[in-house]
């Protein structure tokens, strides 16, 4: 008799779980995609911020700002072989899942698309709705790239443009929101995300100012992504989540310690 109790008890909360399992099975497998295999964002193209009203115009060749991201470029062009270039090549690559792994230090903690699907979805359905509202003034200004200016190799080659910095504007909508989903460790979050952001200028692919005004359509993405329902819903999902991995106690899925070091080189000239 007792058997068969709980045996009965312990159908019922698989009955109970079930639905809950598979509606987030569902929800995850209906996200719409872009191309097979891609997810879209969660911003239709009309609701991303318009980087061409919000941003102030490049710096022109031949101002002071412009002689800045000059000076800027040419000192991070002697990073090369050096421990802080090798974190700039690995900061390049936002595809999945090494991308789950960039902030994994600053949140001493391992995401997986196993351990937070919906955060893991988070991520990738973000990096899109960042990354795609810097196209319109890119395309607006056509802004050459430093290494089609001084001829020296980069991290990888592309034949885009270069004002705003999409890679920066994907890195600091990252902070902000993990920085929300864990805000105990804001600070460390905050400063990766920056430290992304300048990976890029050691990597000959971006100007200075290219980076500052990607964090700002960064930052303008986040705000409107929290207007939209199915961002907040996911929002909390993941936090849930997070909250499951902290208790787990995942280790980082990187070398804290190289990595540190490696973020520890100034990519400003004293």
């Amino acid at each position: 008799m007792l058997i068969r109790v709980l045996c009965g008890c312990i159908l019922a909360v698989v009955g109970l779980l079930a639905p809950v399992v598979g509606n987030a099975q569902s929800q995850l497998g209906a996200v719409p995609e872009i191309r097979r295999g891609v997810p879209a964002g969660y911003l239709q193209t009309e609701d991303r911020p318009d980087s061409v009203a919000i941003l102030p115009v490049p710096p022109a060749p031949g101002s002071a700002a412009h002689a800045l991201d000059v000076a800027i470029n040419e000192y991070n062009l002697t990073l090369r072989d050096t421990p802080r270039w090798d974190q700039a090549m690995t900061d390049a690559v936002t595809r999945f899942p090494q991308a789950a792994g960039i902030f994994s230090c600053s949140l001493n903690a391992r995401i997986t698309e196993a351990n937070a699907p919906y955060l893991y979805m988070l991520l990738r359905r973000t990096l899109i709705d960042a990354g795609r509202s810097t196209v319109a003034a890119k395309e607006f200004y056509r802004r050459p790239r430093p290494l089609h200016v001084n001829g020296e190799s980069s991290c990888k080659d592309t034949e885009t443009f270069s004002y705003p910095s999409g890679h920066t504007s994907a890195g600091w909508a990252w902070a902000l929101i993990l920085s929300e989903i864990d805000p105990d460790h804001t600070e460390a979050i905050l400063a990766r995300g920056r430290a992304f952001g300048e990976s890029r200028m050691v990597c000959n692919l971006h100007w200075q100012s290219d980076v500052q005004e990607g964090r700002t359509v960064g930052a303008a993405a986040v705000a409107r992504l929290h207007a939209d329902p199915t961002f907040l819903a996911d929002m909390e999902l993941a936090k849930a989540e997070f909250k499951g991995i902290r208790e787990k106690g995942l280790p980082p899925s990187r070398d804290c310690k190289a990595e540190s070091e490696a973020l520890a080189e100034s990519i400003y000239p004293r």
